[in-house]
């Protein structure tokens, strides 16, 4: 367990371990609410946009005729796969930085 404590009052790994297990919306509410800790701010931010790009994704896969069911349940494992991969690591405390999408968050982090 993360000895630091965000400014939420839960400890980092916790509150980032939250914003995973909320997906999109968990990420959205500690965007809002947190306001030191770099660790939870990241991954709120890469848990909003890899949940909402699999959302745009899943809408977009809808449109295609046939292929589209096979690219939905696609989505659906890929999805499963990377919130229990990131749940697990933000709870252990560590920085999983996901390709593209880790970029993304990072360099908004920066901005912040």
């Amino acid at each position: 367990m993360s000895p630091f404590k965000s400014s939420t009052g839960l400890y980092e790994n916790v509150a980032a371990f939250l914003c995973y297990l909320f997906a999109f919306v968990g990420g959205v509410i500690f965007l809002a609410v947190e306001k030191r800790s770099r660790f939870v701010l990241f991954h709120a931010l890469q848990s909003v946009m890899l949940f909402a790009g699999l959302m745009i994704a899943h809408a977009a896969a809808g449109f295609l005729p046939l292929i589209g069911i096979v690219v939905g349940l696609l989505l659906n494992g890929l999805g499963i796969a990377l919130w229990l991969l990131l749940m697990l690591t933000s709870l252990q405390g560590k920085w999983l930085k996901l390709p593209w999408i880790g970029e993304l968050a990072e360099r908004q982090l920066n901005r912040m």
